[in-house]
């Protein structure tokens, strides 16, 4: 029979019944206390807000890598700071160990194939103290961002550009005339190359570049310059305009190359001076900022079969021409 106490679990054991019990109130009391106002979502640790703010704070506080404050590397990244470049190819990788390209590091894909060029690459990266890394070919893949490695690949760190008056300061180091070449808008890296394998042939103090849309220092332009960038500083000038003209303030006469001026190169006098070689892009030649600064702007003569000269071949002739006055007695 229900509820009879003789069946074993027909009582219930004291304590046991589900529900409120008489005096609860009292046992939850400290559950029914306010806990005050809602934090702010910057101070509650799960909250989205509270993660960024601790990032940006970390961030502040932390010094940049290599030295130098966060703001600092900020400003060098607005400059135009850039990652390591990436050689890639069994020929291009050989012929940038040959022109002592700077580089970091070697990656050889495991199980290489090896032939002439190969071996090469690590005979000239062991005698460079470059060292050797051994990396699958998913990875190089990846390092050399899909182009077609062979199964090396050399890291080359970035550039470290100077300021446009240092140009100056080395020109005064020296004791002769400044001489100075600011490529306007070039692009291509190779005629950049080429600009600074003649400007270390015929003593020039350094190269300006304007910090964007125009080539910079990279593994190409290294190759093409055959060691002279390491010889040859390269500034870059948020406004060319600008840093033309501080030239100018300088003493220095800002001289303009373009193929369809009347005035010949060779009729300027004041090339053996202190001078700056504009040389222009080459599509477009000079812009029209650029020669509005020019205190003169000439020519090189060339055959009518020709339409133009690229930049690198121009800015070695123009300074040829230069060197050739300045090395000849005055009349």
């Amino acid at each position: 029979m229900a509820g009879n106490s003789e069946r074993r679990g027909a009582k219930r054991t004291p304590g046991s019944k589900k529900g409120q019990q008489v005096g609860s109130g009292g046992q939850r009391r400290k559950q029914l206390k306010g806990k005050g106002p809602t934090p702010k979502a910057t101070e509650r640790p799960s909250h989205p807000a509270h993660r960024r703010a601790r990032s940006a704070a970390k961030r502040s506080a932390a010094p940049a890598r290599g030295g130098g404050t966060r703001s600092a590397a900020s400003a060098r990244e607005r400059e135009g700071a850039t990652g390591p470049e990436w050689v890639a190819g069994r020929n291009a990788v050989v012929e940038a160990l040959r022109a002592k390209v700077p580089a970091t590091a070697l990656y050889v894909a495991e199980r290489i194939d090896s032939d002439e060029r190969v071996r090469e690459s690590l005979k000239l990266a062991s005698s460079s103290g470059i060292p050797l890394m051994e990396a699958s070919r998913t990875e190089l893949d990846r390092l050399a961002n899909g182009a077609f490695h062979q199964g090396l690949a050399l890291q080359v760190p970035p550039y470290v550009y100077a300021h446009p008056d240092d140009l100056l300061a080395a020109a005064e180091e020296t004791g002769a005339p400044a001489l100075i070449v600011a490529l306007d808008g070039v692009t291509d890296p190779r005629n950049l190359g080429a600009v600074l394998r003649s400007a270390a042939a015929f003593g020039a103090h350094g190269v300006v570049v304007p910090s964007r849309r125009a080539a910079g220092v990279t593994a190409t332009a290294w190759k093409v310059s055959a060691g002279a960038a390491a010889r040859v500083p390269v500034a870059r000038a948020t406004n060319l305009t600008r840093a033309l003209q501080a030239y100018r303030d300088a003493g220095l006469t800002v001289v303009g190359l373009d193929g369809d001026s009347p005035t010949d190169l060779s009729d300027v006098e004041l090339v053996t001076d202190p001078v700056v070689l504009v040389v222009g892009s080459e599509g477009k030649g000079l812009s029209r900022l650029v020669r509005e600064t020019c205190d003169v702007v000439a020519g090189i003569p060339i055959s009518s079969e020709a339409e133009s000269l690229n930049a690198g071949v121009a800015g070695g002739i123009a300074l040829y021409e230069v060197s050739r006055r300045r090395s000849s007695p005055r009349r």
